[in-house]
């Protein structure tokens, strides 16, 4: 591979199977191996050397985009939360969201990640490595039976809540500026979700956990804390960054952050606008790096699910970050270490084999 594509990027979030669902599900499939308009899809990630990362299984809520963006692109801004989900209604877009990872893999255009040698194996081989992520927990019953069930299917990451409540918890709504201590934690419900994962072997996101939530799993986890596309509070105050405090418990429990590309959570301004300059992103790297030390930090870009720096579009645009990251003195045993490494030691400590 040439150097521009090295180190490969291993990705903590992406929101390739809720784009293509809303297109039409399995049907668009095969776009994502031929190429389609998105932040990530088979040509792109070869010519950005994308390696892969977590897909996320999300379930979206009835509101108005275009109100969202416009609101965010005008801070201050404190979008309501949307309301619960029903189970029945999360099931079925989860098993429809799922369906079609497994129909990616068929088509090979990835490979669905149940070990971490699995990673290391498609990454050795150039194909995509996926793993199974489900971003609030919707669809989990309060027994939660259905949580042995999607394991078995191949999910390894959960996020407890997406910004919206839960039986679970409650998430963190998009407001700037903010503090991210907004409401109540976990429920028992979602303590003993915390804890079946746990024994699974499923690792827990705590990125749209409110900040009582997070402590919370603090509390109940024995696993590495990881946050897989989040950033630092102390240079953007929005609600769904980490504070310091955070960032010192994910560091104890020798966890990780991988910093999200979404521009409302890198700008001082909080406004979800492309023009941020790649220097933003390096500054929230120097000061995670910093906090966390240089194991514990990696990305989380949100493609196909947020607004990005101009010069970071698509996948494609990586070689960008890496020529950036190298000419602001990064060497290449660090470059390593962030683009894909942390993550691998950390799934290391987090699941069962």
């Amino acid at each position: 591979m040439e150097s521009h594509l090295l180190p490969v990027i291993f990705d903590g979030h992406n929101d390739v199977l809720s784009k293509i669902h809303g297109m039409g599900a399995l049907a668009s499939a095969q776009a994502f191996v031929s190429g389609y308009d998105a932040a990530i899809d088979v040509p792109r990630a070869k010519a950005g050397g994308f390696g892969g990362g977590f897909f996320a299984v999300y379930v979206p809520s009835p509101m108005d985009l275009d109100f969202k963006l416009e609101e965010m692109m005008n801070p201050p801004y404190d979008l309501p939360l949307p309301p619960a989900i029903a189970s029945k209604e999360a099931l079925s877009v989860v098993m429809g969201q799922a369906a079609l990872l497994f129909d990616l893999e068929r088509r090979g255009a990835c490979k669905l990640c149940r070990r971490v040698s699995d990673i290391r194996e498609a990454l050795a081989q150039g194909k995509i490595a996926a793993i199974f992520h489900i971003e609030g927990a919707e669809a989990i019953d309060a027994d939660l039976s259905a949580i042995d069930v999607l394991y078995e299917a191949g999910l390894r990451s959960l996020g407890p809540v997406w910004s919206r409540p839960t039986i679970f918890g409650n998430g963190v709504p998009f407001r700037f500026p903010s503090s991210p201590d907004i409401g109540a934690g976990l429920t028992e419900h979602g303590v003993r979700l915390i804890k079946r994962c746990d024994e699974l072997g499923i690792m827990v996101d705590v990125s749209h956990l409110n900040e009582a939530g997070f402590w919370d799993v603090v509390r109940h986890s024995n696993k590495p804390i990881v946050a897989t596309h989040s950033n630092a509070h102390a240079i953007c105050p929005h609600s769904r960054n980490l504070t310091d405090q955070q960032f010192a418990a994910i560091k104890e429990s020798d966890g990780m952050v991988g910093l999200n590309f979404a521009t409302a959570f890198l700008r001082e301004d909080g406004k979800m606008v492309p023009d941020v300059p790649l220097e933003q992103i390096l500054r929230h790297l120097d000061y995670m790096i910093e906090h966390l030390g240089e194991d514990r930090v990696g990305f989380g870009s949100d493609y196909d699910g947020a607004v990005v720096p101009s010069s970071l579009t698509s996948c494609a645009d990586l070689p960008n970050l890496r020529q950036a990251m190298r000419a602001h003195g990064y060497d290449e045993k660090l470059m390593a270490k962030l683009c894909h490494k942390n993550w691998l030691r950390v799934l290391e400590k987090t699941w069962r084999s």
